[in-house]
């Protein structure tokens, strides 16, 4: 379809909702409603200006060059009041509204904001240094958002309408996305975007934020490169994407590593790596590919380490299969706010699946105390910080409990004068970890030692 074509068609949903909006936004701000007046005409104007090109196939620095052009003949034939200054400005929200995501793309280029939370068309909140605030973002109506929401999804080849209101996508650039429309979402399309960084952390970057120490760091470095199998848990916006991420990048560049997630946003650093990524199913209801699937068939590709974006139904004993059967030193995530809980989740993800079911409750502990080596608990303090508030070792069984000894620990202290959370990472007296014989086969284990020494005497 040729860029007049769907332009009209954006057209002949979005002038009774610009005029709707222009309504509401004039008893607010005037000339928030003259500016959504003027990009209305000007993109009733371009239909005839721009029928003859496609903006579809150009890159956005053409399609910008054409819009800004065809702007100032417009303003020129129209004798429209329009200053000078404002035309990079109209050419710029034009090919956002056209191309790009409208409104969000000057949030997105931010990278100082890590949540995008859209609340209908007229409350856009971003998280901003661990903390949510309004920002004054908006868009012109539901329908604009709506057309974004779409926009977003159709690119990762998903949709979204009311057959089927939900979906999770993803942006060109990896960042996560949620999308939940009406009749499910009461006050009209809510989006919600988990940005992702451009720039890779790496473990350095998280002792300078403060999330770890570095005797704490190095010990989780020689865990990624001795092959523990490896769990991070924690909440919501914790970090534990980005701490897998990290702990990736100690696995040797020799290792064949296949990746499992719903959403593709690992960042691997290795050349020798597989992405997968589940699939939604299609209109009819079929096609679907669950996360069990995919990890099912990592076992039939040679993997040397499997590394499952979020861990949260019953792939989980397949991947605990894995763990077990020589695929050492495989990682994932689940939710959980402690590492114990997460030993819990784990058991309830495994006897609620249709493996795990029949088997018998002791028979499922000593699955995971023979494959789960490390627990990562990373915490979103209520200050906003992101801190590893432990790392947990799985030492075996006791009778019917799963034994675990905790390495490292963050100890709160109360707040600072700016109101910030003071607090250290402390050890707990443990100098030979569980892994030890693992980290002599690597020739580490005198670091291992070291480290701890470091770790208990802080």
């Amino acid at each position: 379809m040729g860029f007049a074509k769907r332009l009209k068609k954006q057209n002949s949903v979005d002038d009774a909702s610009l005029l709707e909006a222009s309504a509401s936004a004039s008893s607010e701000d005037p000339s928030r409603k003259a500016w959504i007046d003027l990009k209305s005409q000007l993109r009733n104007e371009l239909v005839d200006i721009l029928d003859a090109g496609d903006l579809g196939e150009d890159s956005r620095d053409q399609a910008y060059n054409k819009i800004k052009s065809a702007v100032i003949v417009i303003s020129a034939q129209r004798d429209l009041d329009i200053n000078p200054n404002d035309y990079d400005r109209l050419a710029n929200e034009l090919v956002d509204e056209i191309k790009g995501l409208g409104p969000l793309e000057t949030l997105i280029a931010r990278d100082d904001i890590a949540d995008i939370m859209v609340n209908g068309h007229d409350k856009v909140y971003i998280e901003v240094g661990g903390k949510v605030e309004l920002s004054p973002i908006k868009f012109s109506s539901d329908e604009q958002l709506l057309q974004v929401c779409q926009r977003i999804v159709r690119l990762v080849g998903r949709r979204v309408d009311e057959s089927s209101p939900i979906c999770d996508a993803r942006l060109l650039d990896g960042s996560r996305v949620n999308v939940i429309i009406p009749p499910l979402a009461i006050n009209g399309p809510t989006l919600t975007i988990r940005k992702f960084r451009k720039d890779k952390l790496t473990i350095n970057d998280l002792v300078k934020f403060r999330s770890i120490t570095p005797d704490a760091a190095h010990l989780l470095q020689i865990i990624g490169r001795v092959r523990c199998n490896v769990l991070i848990s924690g909440g919501t916006g914790s970090g534990k994407t980005t701490l897998l991420n990290c702990l990736t990048a100690f696995i040797d560049h020799d290792e064949r590593i296949i990746t499992c997630e719903d959403a593709a946003e690992l960042q691997l650093q290795q050349d020798h790596v597989v992405s997968l990524e589940t699939r939604p199913p299609n209109i009819e209801g079929g096609g679907q590919i669950t996360m069990t699937d995919l990890v099912k068939n990592c076992l039939r590709m040679r993997p040397e380490r499997i590394i499952v974006g979020e861990v949260r139904g019953g792939e989980a004993f397949d991947l605990l299969q894995a763990m077990n059967t020589g695929h050492d030193g495989s990682m994932g995530t689940l939710h959980a706010n402690d590492p114990r809980q997460a030993l819990s989740r784990l058991e309830s993800m495994i006897i609620a699946s249709p493996a795990g079911s029949a088997l018998p409750l002791r028979a499922i502990r000593e699955m995971i105390a023979s494959s789960v080596d490390i627990i990562v608990q990373a915490s979103r303090l209520n200050d906003g910080r992101r801190v590893i508030t432990a790392v947990t070792e799985v030492t075996g069984m006791e009778e019917e409990t799963i034994v675990t000894q905790d390495l490292v620990k963050f100890q709160s202290q109360g707040r600072d004068e700016n109101n910030k959370i003071v607090g250290h990472h402390v050890g707990v007296g443990i100098t030979t970890p569980y892994f030890m014989t693992r980290a002599h086969q690597y020739g580490l284990g005198d670091q291992v030692l070291e480290v701890m020494t470091a770790i208990n005497s802080a």
